[in-house]
């Protein structure tokens, strides 16, 4: 099976959808991987390091995208690209299928079996290929550092010959996998943190971390299948940011990560909840890039709000490149084995089987539904 994987083109996006320890493993399953010229450019990785874990580097994008029936990336395919592929070609990465539904339609129509990285459900027999899990986490990683690196204090309690400097107050807003490794992050930097989400199951897991576990009574809450939080009613979300508001103040750090499968990030904090936090705090919104948590926050853009800085950085993972793809390489290669068929050699695709079910989104020319 003669698998390809184009440099990716997002303005911006500094990750790789392998790295040549991915390669090999391929290679050993019998794959026949070709690689774009400079796929590794950012990550510094050279062509040659791909050839000597077993890729052929192919000079010519187009010729790849034809000849491939199998293609991995990262980010979703430039729509000019997709009448390139194959009829009957696999195409794994990111789709965003609830957003691209124009997108969707055309992959289906050019008889594309396209998955979608974000439908991996979460499963303990699917946990490793949870891409959403792994970025998630170093997302979290590297929110807390952008802050540690803007905010005008330290995180620390330090004491000098001057006096004590208490330390940092962090306030994390949705405790997921980004936000349990905000907290463990913040609290290895000396922080001292607070942490809420809708869900009183997640409790022992902040206590674990040494964070203090914010309580708010909302009623009824929960959470998925999945794991993920469920949408509030609007009373329980103002009841929420009522209750947010005099912690937010208090805080000098707020990190936002919380989402909801398939939907608009929820309105957490107001702009008038900003505008009560101290001067020279810091806010950072991990969903941003799903509609946002912070009203005033902006995809890729810093705002200040009296004294008050609000960050909404995209692709926060991409921030560590290297870990990043290591880490969405190895989720791939982990599917590719799940369902690799080694006496053809080929990736076998039953939309049946309880994985495919969920991410298989594409299949036949045909759309397909999903449980999640």
């Amino acid at each position: 099976m003669r698998i390809f994987i184009p440099a990716e083109v997002e303005p911006g996006e500094t990750r790789a959808a392998l790295v040549p320890s991915a390669v090999r493993r391929l290679v050993k399953l019998g794959a026949d991987i070709h690689v774009e010229a400079g796929l590794g450019r950012s990550l510094k990785i050279s062509d040659a390091d791909f050839r000597a874990a077993g890729a052929e580097v192919a000079i010519s994008r187009r010729d790849g995208l034809e000849s491939a029936a199998l293609v991995l990336r990262v980010r979703k395919p430039p729509a000019e690209e997709i009448a390139l592929l194959k009829n009957g070609c696999i195409h794994i990465s990111y789709l965003d299928p609830f957003k691209e539904t124009a997108l969707v339609r055309q992959l289906a129509g050019a008889g594309v079996s396209a998955i979608s990285m974000e439908m991996i459900p979460r499963s303990t027999v699917a946990q490793k290929m949870d891409a959403l899990s792994s970025q998630a986490n170093l997302a979290g990683y590297a929110a807390v550092l952008l802050a540690a690196s803007r905010l005008d204090r330290i995180f620390p309690m330090m004491t000098t010959p001057s006096g004590t400097i208490p330390p940092a107050k962090v306030l994390i807003i949705g405790v997921g996998v980004a936000g349990l490794q905000a907290i463990a992050t913040a609290k290895r930097l000396g922080a001292v943190v607070e942490a809420f989400d809708t869900r009183p199951a997640v409790e022992e897991q902040v206590k674990s971390l040494g964070a203090k576990f914010v309580k708010i009574d909302l009623g009824e809450t929960g959470q998925t299948a999945q794991g993920y939080a469920r949408e509030l009613t609007p009373e329980q979300l103002a009841r929420q940011r009522d209750a947010l508001a005099a912690r937010c103040a208090q805080a000098d750090v707020v990190i936002t990560t919380a989402q909801i499968f398939g939907k608009k990030a929820p309105v957490i904090v107001t702009r008038t909840m900003v505008e009560q936090m101290n001067p020279g705090s810091l806010l950072i919104d991990i969903a941003v890039e799903s509609g946002g948590n912070v009203e005033c926050s902006r995809v890729n853009e810093e705002v200040e709000i009296h004294g008050v800085q609000v960050l909404g950085p995209a692709n926060l993972a991409g921030r560590v490149p290297r870990a990043a793809s290591e880490m969405y390489a190895g989720n791939l290669v982990n599917f590719i084995a799940h369902f690799w068929n080694p006496e053809k050699r080929t990736l076998h695709l039953d939309p049946q089987a309880d994985i495919l079910r969920n991410c298989l989104v594409t299949h036949g020319g045909e759309r397909m539904t999903n449980d999640q």
